[in-house]
């Protein structure tokens, strides 16, 4: 256990002799009922068997911030580094801030954030290895970084930025309320050295001596809706109208004089000149999920097509298919193989990628995972064991009257299918984070099925007219209807989601203004190639494909629709901003970060920059 030193002060000390029975969300500050059979169970810290002795144990702890008297001298920051030994990029507490007015009513207002082990713990949700916990004990929401492997999800869906991943130890880690220092009556070590008696802990609700206010919210503060955070806040002090953020990200905080609350608006810090910006555009961190997603859904439309092909309409995609079997097939399980190991090698510790369906029951990610490997598995099977009884081979194998080859084609194509469908709808559901709002739209379905869609039946008629050199009439037309409707799917998608970025009140502004200005033009050349293929693909509808200027065209069609989708899909990856907690000039700033990479500042190990090794 950790060891309290005789002389500890007493405003390290925690101190609730009573407490409230129910939160302000209207949860019951008890996190067990008395007499639950977790009480008087031993946390096993550092392997000690002993069991903390605070009265309030089993109850809701959390933090409080008094804004107005926080100076931003970093000492919890720095405590809270030093206990946990954390490396200088990576820090579970920090200290951001918010500015607003003009000499001589110019404003600043510090805030201090770590985790805020909430009431509904949405990184315990989303982990798809179960890393996460919410112990009885404080109400604490711990994570191992020991079962973790560093896919990064946690900090997806978390609206504070409190896990961190630790691109070299490719694991993530986070605030774990010093519960050592709970079980002997201490308070958190950011608490204890906080030099302004801005921080302060104890049972949630509870009002700390000298203090007046108990606020879930402060100018900067991301909305608590999410996850119901249990920190409180006191600023007395009025706020100007405007807070601006002093970090790159374009948001400021304006006082809605309705209520009194603040929220996020449109604050241009850069330039309003469009711009190309494709290197940083396509070598992106999430490069890997580009391919993955593009080439996972292209495989699994196609497949759903070649299932149900003639159940829609589209018999021509199916009969081909039937043609061209192997050359299909094979192509198709060598791009999904290649698109599931550029993700499995984008995770930190790509060899624990068997966790990934540890928590099946919570999370998309993980029922994502488990869709998509029922798919691969049921492809697999199905294209082998069609293959097999295609070559004649175990054709006279027979249990009980019932032919084994068949038997084993129709449940691998079962398998794959409700695999392609439980994988596919998942896969739109884990981009549905109320954190990240420019996700968080419905354009992100419409996205990926029409991805399935387009791509899907591109491939097959690619493969078919590649091995049969011919553009068979039927195919083309029904392919091309298939991609016009996918493609036109997308555009409307794209047209509302633009109208929603604009006049939303949150990060989804700022995403839209960095769309239309920093990646402009790479913006407006997916639009203008999205407008020439769907106007492509209405002229072979009505006009056909045939002989070498067919073949020249499609292949252009086909190298437009694949440059379009790659940037389409890098700006979904580059361009989403989330509701994270203000930084500073040098800390939690992604335009210093940047500036640090390009510059060399982030081979000096102090300046807390992991330097680009991707």
């Amino acid at each position: 256990m950790f060891e309290v030193r005789d002389n500890e002060p007493d405003y390290a000390l925690l101190n609730d002799p009573t407490s409230k029975s129910h939160n302000c969300y209207d949860h019951p500050v008890d996190t067990v009922a008395e007499g639950n059979q977790l009480h008087g169970k031993s946390l096993k810290i550092n392997g000690d068997d002993a069991v903390g002795e605070n009265p309030n144990r089993y109850k809701q702890h959390g933090f409080y911030f008094n804004a107005d008297n926080c100076i931003a001298c970093h000492a919890c920051e720095a405590a809270c580094s030093e206990k946990n030994d954390n490396p200088a990029h990576i820090a579970f507490r920090s200290v951001g801030f918010i500015e607003g007015g003009t000499y001589p009513a110019y404003q600043r207002l510090n805030i201090s954030m770590a985790c805020n082990h909430c009431d509904n713990p949405v990184c315990l949700k989303g982990c798809p290895t179960r890393a996460y916990t919410k112990f009885a004990e404080y109400g604490a929401v711990l994570q191992d970084p020991d079962i973790c492997f560093g896919c990064g999800y946690c900090t997806w869906v978390c609206p504070y930025n409190a896990p961190q991943l630790d691109p070299i130890e490719g694991t993530v880690s986070k605030c774990n309320m010093c519960v050592d220092r709970l079980e002997v009556g201490l308070k958190p070590a950011c608490v204890s050295a906080c030099l302004g008696k801005a921080l302060d802990f104890g049972v949630i609700e509870n009002i700390p001596e000298g203090r007046t206010q108990a606020k879930t919210e402060i100018p900067g503060f991301p909305r608590t809706d999410i996850t119901h955070p249990n920190i409180r806040f006191q600023q007395t002090r009025t706020s100007q109208r405007d807070m601006v953020r002093v970090d790159s990200t374009s948001v400021k905080y304006h006082r809605d004089d309705s209520n009194g609350n603040f929220q996020p608006e449109l604050d241009p810090k850069n330039s309003t000149k469009r711009e190309w910006n494709l290197k940083k555009l396509l070598s992106s961190h999430e490069n890997a999920h580009i391919i993955f997603t593009l080439t996972s859904q292209a495989v699994i439309g196609a497949f759903l097509l070649l299932m149900f092909g003639a159940d829609i309409g589209v018999e021509s995609i199916t009969n081909s298919f039937i043609n061209s079997f192997l050359p299909v097939i094979a192509s198709l399980f060598v791009v999904l193989t290649i698109g599931m190991i550029k993700l499995n090698l984008h995770l930190g510790k790509p060899l624990r990628f068997y966790r990934g369906m540890n928590n099946w029951r919570l999370s998309p990610l993980s029922r994502e995972i488990a869709g998509v490997t029922l798919f691969f598995m049921g492809f697999a099977g199905y294209g082998l064991f069609k293959s097999l009884d295609m070559f004649g081979l175990f054709n006279n194998v027979n249990v009980l009257n019932v032919n084994i080859i068949e038997v084993l084609i129709a449940a691998s194509a079962v398998a794959a299918v409700l695999g392609a469908i439980v994988g596919l709808y998942y896969m739109i559901k884990l981009y549905l984070i109320p954190a990240r709002p420019y996700w968080n739209h419905w354009q992100t379905a419409s996205s990926f099925v029409a991805t399935a869609l387009v791509f899907g039946v591109m491939s097959i008629a690619f493969v078919v007219s590649i091995t049969t050199a011919t553009l068979e009439s039927s195919l083309i037309h029904q392919a091309a209807i298939v991609a016009l409707i996918g493609l036109v799917l997308e555009a409307v998608g794209l047209i509302a989601h633009a109208r929603n970025l604009k006049k939303s009140k949150d990060e989804g502004v700022a995403s839209h203004f960095e769309q239309t200005t920093r990646y402009g033009k790479s913006y407006l050349l997916r639009n203008i190639l999205l407008a020439i293929n769907i106007a492509a693909l209405t002229a072979i509808i009505l006009f056909g494909l045939t002989g070498v200027a067919g073949a020249v065209m499609g292949s252009l069609l086909i190298a437009s629709l694949i440059t379009s989708a790659v940037i389409g899909r890098a700006l979904f990856y580059v361009l989403v901003i989330p509701t994270t907690m203000p930084g500073a000039f040098f800390w939690r700033n992604k335009g210093f970060e940047e500036h640090a990479r390009e510059t060399g500042l982030a081979n000096m190990h102090q300046v807390g920059v992991v330097p680009d090794n991707h």
